[in-house]
């Protein structure tokens, strides 16, 4: 019989075989940091308009192709607990505001970096005495007065959100990070399209925005339509009707058929030829109901019967199938329709109307139109063209973006400057502040100033410039009381302009709960001491490339 090991006495000896547990400033504080740090530096270089691409290949072996950080960490799939924590807050920045994920992560990565340069000197991360404030502390003070300072940066507000020009111009720093030369021509359409379905109480929907990609052409062969467009052709021989009147079906657009299985004996010619008349009798009186009602298109979420379409030819009705209920439900929001689960004739009250649903040729694609006009479309479509699918998808995060800044210009109106401005104006403002500490909070107050430079810094690199010459040219300039001065990403060298005469534009949101998420995710992973890891459940995972032990091994 095998001896009975006992375990080293102490923590491990409570937990189960196979758990871990790391403690301390070096296994688990300086550890985490680590990795936080990695992984901001990953998306770091993806930040502004001169980011560069990432290609990610998820566990389905999709391919992504983009600077968009939220695509990033969503593929990734962090498995570091800290890290989660920072891409937890990233995810909160993209429900919250829509944009900037980047930002939340190369700012929560240059406060760990920052702090991990305090531990070291010896200031420590908990509170040992009433005299000693801790890191922690210093950011939370820090971050307060931050947001306190953010009202006063304000540059400017949005006066007209139903301007289109005024709207495009205000979403061109959004579009621009995404899509840098295509930004003009973007925000455009974005504006239009989300000027166009704008509700008089102003509560505005992102999910109203639709995008239909088809491959082919260029972007610039993008365009917006009022209404919504579906890849799909139309079932019967009708392609076109105006002013229409539209019958919706969750159901088959079949005849009912019992779950019950008959035998028929058929005795002689007559009965043979009788057998199906009575069921055909049956589907003409229940299309022909349908087109009295004065629908003139017929919509439906499930298959289509052979001897029902025949019907539906006969009495001009155009017949459309719509295979997801998603779907179905958009069209009935923006038609005003209610879907009726059996082939009965809608009232009034439940057929939908629009000013004309047609079949189209986009490039070599067939796409069904149901076009409003634009004072009473409750939706709107944007089509976009492109010659690849990674580049539309990629068109489409930028098409999202713009979209959610101005769900979050109908909330608050103001505006901050981009290009590094806010940030440098935060950090020499700040600075000062630290100054004024008289306590250790101090350095973790001046720590914390110094990383907003970051921001500037990233955009300076990635644009191939001399980042501290940039950084000292733009506390030049902040310090002569130019508080709208940013880095100018079109020059050549480093240089340095208004960004509120660049038209270079931040949303007050974005950047306040940018800021404050940054902040709580790099204080909630400093503020770990300890880390505790149960052991995996289930067993060893079977070898890549091998057959399981169960399949034929037969070929």
């Amino acid at each position: 019989m095998a001896l009975h090991v006992p375990k080293a006495p102490g923590f491990a000896q409570m937990l189960k075989e196979g758990a871990k547990h790391y403690s301390g400033l070096e296994e688990a504080v300086y550890r985490n940091i680590q990795a936080c740090k990695e992984l901001a530096q990953t998306t770091r270089t993806a930040y502004g308009p001169n980011g560069m691409n990432k290609m990610v290949i998820n566990h389905l072996e999709k391919l992504f192709v983009t600077n968009d950080a939220a695509t990033i960490l969503r593929e990734l799939e962090v498995q570091h607990p800290a890290a989660k924590m920072l891409v937890m807050a990233s995810h909160m920045q993209e429900q919250e505001v829509g944009d900037g994920t980047n930002f939340v992560l190369v700012f929560a990565g240059v406060l760990l970096e920052l702090a991990e340069d305090l531990l070291r000197m010896g200031l420590s991360v908990s509170e040992a005495s009433y005299s000693l404030i801790t890191v922690i502390e210093g950011y939370e003070k820090a971050c307060k007065k931050a947001l306190e300072i953010l009202p006063d940066l304000v540059c400017c507000s949005a006066k007209n959100l139903r301007d289109v020009e005024e709207v495009a111009s205000l979403l061109h720093t959004s579009v621009m990070s995404k899509q840098y030369g295509n930004e003009q021509f973007l925000a455009k359409l974005i504006a239009q399209a989300c000027v166009s379905i704008l509700p008089d109480s102003g509560h505005f929907n992102v999910d109203n925005i639709r995008v239909c990609k088809i491959l082919g052409a260029g972007i610039s062969a993008s365009s917006v339509l009022h209404g919504m467009v579906f890849k799909k052709e139309t079932e019967g021989d009708v392609t076109s009707v105006k002013d229409a009147k539209i019958a919706v079906y969750s159901c088959p657009f079949d005849g009912m058929i019992t779950e019950t299985k008959g035998t028929v004996l058929i005795k002689n010619a007559e009965e043979l030829m009788n057998f199906s008349k009575g069921e055909e009798n049956l589907m003409d009186l229940q299309v022909k109901a349908i087109a009295d009602s004065g629908a003139n298109v017929v919509v439906t979420g499930g298959k289509v019967a052979d001897m029902a379409l025949h019907y539906a030819n006969k009495y001009n009705l155009m017949l459309v199938r719509l295979n997801s209920k998603w779907d179905l439900r958009r069209l009935c929001k923006t038609v005003g329709a209610t879907a009726l689960p059996r082939l009965t004739p809608p009232t009034l009250e439940e057929m939908g109307h629009c000013n004309s649903v047609y079949l189209s040729e986009v490039g070599d694609t067939q796409v069904v139109v149901f076009k409003h006009e634009k004072e009473d479309g409750a939706i709107s479509t944007i089509l976009i063209r492109g010659s690849t699918d990674n580049l539309m998808d990629d068109i489409e995060r930028a098409v999202d973006d713009g979209v959610n800044t101005f769900k979050v210009l109908t909330r608050d109106k103001r505006l901050v400057p981009g290009g590094g401005a806010t940030e440098i104006e935060l950090a020499k403002q700040i600075t000062s502040y630290g100054e004024t500490c008289p306590g250790l909070d101090q350095y973790a107050i001046k720590k914390f100033a110094e990383a907003f430079e970051a921001i500037p810094r990233a955009l300076a690199e990635n644009s191939g410039v001399k980042a501290n010459e940039v950084i000292s040219k733009l506390y030049a300039m902040h310090q002569e009381g130019k508080k709208n001065a940013g880095f100018d990403i079109e020059a050549e060298a480093a240089a340095v302009k208004d960004m509120l005469e660049a038209g270079v534009l931040d949303t007050y949101l974005g950047k306040f709960w940018g800021i404050k998420l940054a902040t709580n995710a790099a204080v909630t992973v400093l503020r770990v001491d300890q880390i505790i890891m149960a052991k995996p459940a289930g067993g060893p995972k079977p070898p890549s490339g091998k057959k399981d032990w169960d399949e034929d091994q037969n070929d």
